[in-house]
């Protein structure tokens, strides 16, 4: 598939197929994950990946948005430990959303559907995706990224508004 094509395609998938999403496609994700840009090559993130039905469910009732029926669940965290120092820590946060902007336009290309349900900085939501996954303080969930075999198939659009541009000159 084409970038462009995928670009466009790329939409929230919330219905899939109880089909499981094979090994293969879980580790072309991750590669495609890994592949982002992270400031100072630092790589500050975690991926975890789920398919245990016990622990879905857990994540399914950890934030508001999260409640979605999928095979395939993905957290990327930061990973605190390996961020830039002090007050630019945060640009961790940048570092795994390229990430996970990779997952989700790879997944339109190997023909799966794919949604983003945001964690951080939700403090109640990422207490309870870290007691679901047992993950230590210094792994921040940003976000949980639900995987499948899509039952629906949302057109594709374009959603350029000129107005939102600005030249400078």
């Amino acid at each position: 598939m084409e970038l462009s094509e995928a670009l466009f395609k790329r939409r929230s998938v919330r219905k899939f197929t109880a089909e499981p999403v094979s090994e293969e496609n879980v580790l072309e994700l991750l590669h495609a994950g890994m592949s982002g840009p992270s400031a100072c090559n630092k790589t500050p993130w975690e991926f975890f990946v789920i398919t245990k039905p016990e622990v879905l469910e857990k994540l399914r009732k950890a934030a508001r948005y999260s409640k979605i029926e999928a095979p395939l669940a993905i957290v990327v965290c930061g990973n605190l430990s390996k961020a830039l120092p002090s007050q630019l820590s945060p640009f961790w946060i940048q570092d795994c959303s390229a990430a996970t902007e990779n997952i989700l336009l790879r997944a339109v290309d190997l023909e799966l559907g794919a949604v983003w349900c945001g964690i951080h900085p939700m403090k109640t939501a990422e207490k309870n995706v870290r007691e679901a996954l047992s993950l230590p303080e210094k792994f921040i969930p940003l976000n949980i990224i639900y995987i499948g075999h899509p039952s629906e198939e949302p057109e594709a659009r374009d959603q350029f508004n000129e107005k939102k541009v600005h030249y400078i000159k």
